[in-house]
């Protein structure tokens, strides 16, 4: 009998030990509807908009930057960003951020569109998912927790994991570059 009651006591603890982290499928960042209103017009290169602060929940949860790694190549986004090195889109690896790095500059750009080629896709992801976008993205550049960034590339890339970028700094837009 008491053999019994140990087991079950060991089996209650390794099943309450067994969560790694919180997956929210339904929950909404605080302020999120504070983004959708940003005016783009008052938005411009070199000069990022100061949005309300938002704290991004998927950020740091390994989860939904696998997802987002997933929905970047799913919704296309290499088509035009190539792997986060920039093609007829800017590049996403390094340190200059044309409208901002904070995740409410970036969800911005992908809900609202920006002048010149990014397409407004609000509507059309759902805003779930627009959020890991944002998780993942910043990662590239190495914005996000090493111990969250995706560890391996799931495919042939030419570039390093996420958790192998350094985090680059944020230049804004237009400031001249050091020579290399």
């Amino acid at each position: 009998m008491n053999r019994r009651i140990a087991l079950v006591a060991v089996m209650i603890v390794a099943i309450a030990g067994c969560q790694r982290e919180q997956r929210n499928f339904d929950e909404t960042p605080s302020g999120a509807t504070a983004i959708k209103s940003l005016r783009m017009s008052e938005v411009i290169p070199g000069a990022p908009d100061q949005p309300p602060h938002v704290v991004n929940p998927d950020e740091n949860n390994a989860y939904a930057l696998s997802e987002g790694k997933r929905l970047f190549t799913w919704y296309n986004c290499t088509g035009c960003h190539a792997e986060g090195g920039g093609g007829s889109g800017p590049a996403l690896m390094d340190d200059v951020w044309i409208y901002g790095s904070d995740p409410a500059n970036v969800f911005a750009t992908i809900v609202q569109g920006r002048p010149n080629g990014m397409p407004a896709f609000g509507g059309r992801i759902p805003e779930k998912e627009v959020w890991e976008l944002v998780a993942y993205v910043r990662s590239m550049s190495g914005k996000a927790s090493k111990t969250a960034a995706p560890s391996r590339n799931d495919s042939i890339q030419a570039k390093p994991s996420e958790n192998r970028v350094d985090p680059q700094p944020t230049t804004p837009y237009g400031t001249p570059q050091p020579p290399s």
